[in-house]
């Protein structure tokens, strides 16, 4: 449910303009689900390419994996996923039997007896119990303990239990990373807040396997797990500075020892700050040798690494960088959502890194005769055939087609106009200047592959 007045804007326009839609809407939604239109896809792809760039493609010490996405129940025995670690306090309301996550709830639904009430009908609420939020699901023909397994809670446990085979398989060794892009799912109690919290989501991970700190000793090296937690911190923040966030709704958060996961001794957040507050947009953890000791432990596979130069085996440690790919999305929706007054009348627009954007510019003509479209169609082909995603826009007024592209994130509008007859140019708009230039029409596809660059 979303309460929040600029959170209603950002959830209408995002419908409006084919960003996201609610999953399964047609048959009264599924909460926590949500599925990405025609634009959102596109900004969701050009985020995933971002990061498999900046991380792998541009890097020789981190290496790609993609894992199932159904895994064996000993895989999250083995996690700890299926105890308490995850696992949120449920409460059911005796009256109108609405679930919520007893540690979300605030302290005005809090009754004379200091006990909670429901928030929705002030019911009687039953005393919390543990629930866990993985997806299980069975595999094979029969349903029963022998063939349970889980849709994965996240997609770091598919690079812990390939360690061993990356390992024996490649010459990659310590330090280096295993990076992962996916789709995890969480059966959560209370989705909420749009994109922020949902039952099936998507990952961008890195497990960076390095020495623990006795070898980083014995060789002498300052790249303990310390060093790298610190680097990491800094490059996640980085990173979304890159991507065009304003660092005004940024901040790290360390969290407290209370709160740490039940694999952590250290984990930082990058926090932003939606409509409704700072949360959780990243983490940075120090999972330590938690998951690679407890897999040896439960498959009985040797899960450590030899190390030549010290003639010793040891058990990695690893730092995790992690972000979410839809609350990313949610963040990139709400920074980059402006309304601005132009010539009397208030414009949407989304003011987005233009490597982000769905669409990198549109091909207009200014009018549907003279010759307009034609020019205008040949230039566009020109421009997808280079690889640059266009789309050639000729309904409605030329003012509204610039109010839809403005509203999409399009960076730039190229209109051929009559002039264009003559003078064998275009004009350019840009989307958050509003300035115009003129540019030759033989010219505009190096002129917007120099401005993506």
């Amino acid at each position: 449910m979303v309460k929040n007045e600029k959170m209603k804007k950002i959830v209408a326009w995002a419908k409006r303009r084919a960003l996201v839609y609610q999953g399964a809407e047609i048959y009264g939604g599924t909460g926590g689900i949500y599925d990405f239109g025609p634009y959102g896809a596109e900004l969701k792809r050009n985020l995933r390419d971002y990061f498999w760039q900046r991380y792998i493609e541009k890097r020789s010490d981190i290496i790609p994996l993609e894992s199932g996405i159904v895994m064996k129940s000993e895989v999250w025995e083995a996690s700890g996923h299926t105890g308490s670690g995850f696992a949120d306090p449920l409460s059911e309301c005796k009256k109108c039997h609405h679930r919520f996550r007893a540690d979300n709830l605030k302290q005005e639904t809090k009754a004379k007896d200091n006990k909670f009430v429901c928030p929705d009908c002030g019911g009687e609420l039953t005393e919390p119990r543990m629930f866990n939020i993985l997806v299980k699901t069975y595999l094979g023909p029969a349903e029963d303990s022998s063939t349970i397994a889980y849709l994965r809670g996240e997609t770091a446990q598919g690079m812990f239990v390939n360690f061993k085979n990356v390992i024996e398989t490649t010459r990659i060794k310590p330090p280096f990373g295993m990076a992962q892009i996916g789709k995890a799912f969480r059966n959560e109690i209370t989705p909420g807040n749009f994109l922020f919290r949902t039952r099936e989501f998507e990952q961008a991970e890195i497990e960076w396997f390095c020495e623990p700190e006795e070898i980083a000793k014995k060789k002498k090296s300052k790249k303990t797990p310390d060093f790298f937690f610190e680097h990491w911190v800094n490059d996640w923040m980085q990173m979304f500075l890159d991507l065009g966030i304003s660092k005004r709704n940024l901040k790290f958060r360390p969290h407290e020892k209370t709160e740490l996961a039940h694999y952590s001794v250290a984990t930082t957040d990058v926090e932003y700050n939606f409509p409704w507050g700072f949360s959780e947009l990243a983490g940075i953890a120090n999972r330590t040798d938690f998951d690679l000791k407890n897999h040896e432990k439960h498959s009985g596979r040797d899960m450590k690494y030899y190390d030549e130069e010290v003639k010793e085996k040891y058990y990695p440690f690893v730092i995790e960088p992690t972000m979410g790919i839809d609350r990313t999305v949610l963040a990139l929706l709400c920074d980059g959502y402006y309304e601005e007054k132009v010539k009397g009348e208030t414009r949407v627009v989304f003011k987005l890194n233009p490597k982000l954007s769905p669409v990198k510019a549109a091909i207009m003509p200014l009018v549907k005769k003279d010759k307009l479209p034609q020019i205008a169609e040949k230039l566009y082909k020109e421009i997808i055939g280079e690889g640059i995603s266009a789309e050639f826009d000729e309904s409605g007024s030329i003012g509204r087609r610039y109010r839809r592209q403005d509203e999409i994130g399009t960076p730039y509008c190229v209109t051929i106009d009559f002039d264009s007859l003559s003078d064998k140019k275009a004009t350019i708009r840009d989307r958050d200047t509003l300035k115009q230039e003129r540019v030759e029409i033989s010219k505009i596809k190096d002129w917007l592959i120099n401005k993506l660059k």
